[in-house]
This record gives C-alpha cells, structure tokens and sequence, in this order.
C-alpha cells in the first residue's frame, strides 16, 4: 500500500473527472490519501469529498500561507471551530511563503506560529510550507520543540535536510525528485531514504514522464521507483518505510 501525503484533489482541477482520478489511485496502490487544507473558501469541497471517500481520504485544517491577508485573524477563528467540530490528522497546509508575495511576510510569521501552538495543543502533526522561507521555518519552529510534523515538497539541501530530520520531521518527496538536476534527488541520494514521506501535490509538480500534465496520486509509485534508484534499494522497501511513516505521523 502506499500513501500520497499531499493531494488537493478536491480543488476545480478535478471538477471533470475526480472519481476517476481516484479510482486510478487505488488500482496504483494508493490507498490513502492525505487532503491539506487552503483556506475557508476550500474547505466544504475537502470535507465534502472526504464524506464520500472516508475510508480512503483524511483531511488536515489550516490557513495556507498564500492565502494569509487582512482577514488573517478571521481565517484562523474558522480554522480553530472547524478544529472544535471534526476530526482532522494535522494542521496545514501551514507555514511561510516569501517566492509570490512577501506583503504579508510579517502575518504569515504570526499565522505560522499560531497554527504551531494550535498543533500543540490537539497534538497534531503539521505539513509546513517553506517555500523560500527553510531559515525562517527554522527559527519559527524553535518554540515548539515536541511538535512532530513535514516539510513539503523539501526545498533544502543535504545539510537542511539533516537538520530537518533531527528536529525530528520528515521529508515530504514529491514529483520534484525526477526532474533533470533536481536538488531533492541530490538530497534523497545523501540521506537516504529512512526518513520520507511521499506526496503529489497534486494537481500540481507532476513527474516524469507526465511532466506538464496535471498531477494525480496514481503517480505515486513513479515517485517511489525513483527514490529506489536514488537509494539503490527495492521500491518495495520505499514502499513499506514511506507508507509506515506516514500512517505514524498521521495517526491513521
């Protein structure tokens, strides 16, 4: 069995053809799929399809850093209900965003860090964003040491990655690791693969040989087969230490 850590497949993506998608998955060997959440005007679509599919989608809460502005304080009251009314596997997709826009940076880091006292207090994982923004994760994560969680589609290098590990998180490894002179692969041929988690992102950073198309968890053994070759190991094993890991930090 193997399990995409990160899929937004409810989004208008896959408005055409969504049951499919999720079919093509399980014939994959996808069986579970973790559905991070944006924002308040996302989230009945994620809980809607997670009420369709409950045995195979599990749903996070958060406020996606891209999506912090002026009604950030309003955002993160809807996130702290929704967290009182249902259950969710972790907080996010959250975290610091500087490569779109840095307007909000000073928001993003209070957005952050409250979501950070959030997973403390439910004692959940949380899937961080770090999109130009790995130092400042870094320093943000220092108040909370017993938080466990991932690093999204990991930008760093060997050496971050390393320090992300023994903070204790995992590395989210998604379609980026086939691209021709990817700095994840690099990462991945270094530490090894002992301490990841896949992930598609989907719709988007689709593998190859799909690269350019939209994204779908069915492609995640593609993502898998390449860590093998990286690692020189069996996909099995991925499989096993990858879905293993997941079903730890997720509680699933």
């Amino acid at each position: 069995m193997f399990i995409d850590t990160h899929s937004h497949i409810y989004g208008e993506e896959f408005n055409e053809d969504r049951e499919e998608v999720i079919e093509r998955a399980r014939q994959a060997g996808v069986e579970r799929i973790i559905l991070p959440d944006i924002d308040a005007e996302s989230r009945p679509a994620m809980l809607d399809l997670r009420a369709k599919y409950p045995e195979m989608l599990f749903p996070t809460i958060g406020l996606h850093p891209t999506s912090v502005n002026d009604d950030y304080k309003t955002e993160l009251k809807k996130v702290e209900k929704a967290l009182e009314e249902d259950r969710y596997y972790g907080i996010g997709e959250c975290g610091i965003d500087l490569y779109w826009d840095k307007t909000y940076y000073k928001e993003q880091l209070y957005v952050f860090s409250y979501q950070l006292g959030l997973a403390r207090e439910a004692g959940l994982p949380v899937i961080i964003h770090s999109r130009d923004s790995l130092e400042e994760i870094f320093k943000a994560l220092k108040p909370y040491p017993y938080i466990k969680g991932v690093l999204h589609c990991f930008p760093g290098n060997a050496e971050e990655a390393r320090r992300t590990i023994g903070s204790g998180f995992l590395l989210g490894i998604g379609g980026v690791v086939t691209f021709k002179k990817s700095l994840m692969a690099e990462v991945v041929r270094e530490v090894g693969c002992d301490a990841l988690i896949l992930e598609t992102d989907s719709p988007y950073l689709t593998p190859v040989p799909h690269r350019g198309k939209r994204n779908e968890s069915s492609y995640i053994p593609i993502i898998a087969q390449k860590i093998a070759e990286l690692t020189g190991t069996e996909i099995k094993k991925i499989e096993d230490i990858t879905t293993r890991n997941a079903m730890n930090l997720f509680t699933l």
